[in-house]
């Protein structure tokens, strides 16, 4: 199965699933870290990210384990804010 690829961009804005698509992740994890505060989106008609956003989203949270994204877990180490 080829896997679908979402072009980078460097304006415009991406909805959630081309996010989820670049993130390697289902459109509910999208979800879950705009509510947890982690990710910024605006609601233009539906959700909508900015490239920068997701970028600084990368930076931000490399070396988390975000499976819970209100409980951020430094990899190999504490929650964040504990």
């Amino acid at each position: 199965m080829k896997e679908k690829t979402v072009p980078a961009q460097t304006g415009g804005l991406y909805t959630v699933p081309e996010t989820a698509a670049l993130l390697k992740c289902g459109t509910n994890q999208v979800y879950s870290f705009i509510n947890a505060g982690l990710l910024p989106a605006m609601k233009l008609g539906r959700l909508k990210i900015r490239p920068s956003a997701v970028e600084q989203f990368l930076v931000h949270w490399e070396g988390y384990d975000l499976t819970d994204p209100f409980h951020p877990v430094k990899l190999g180490g504490v929650a964040e804010g504990a």
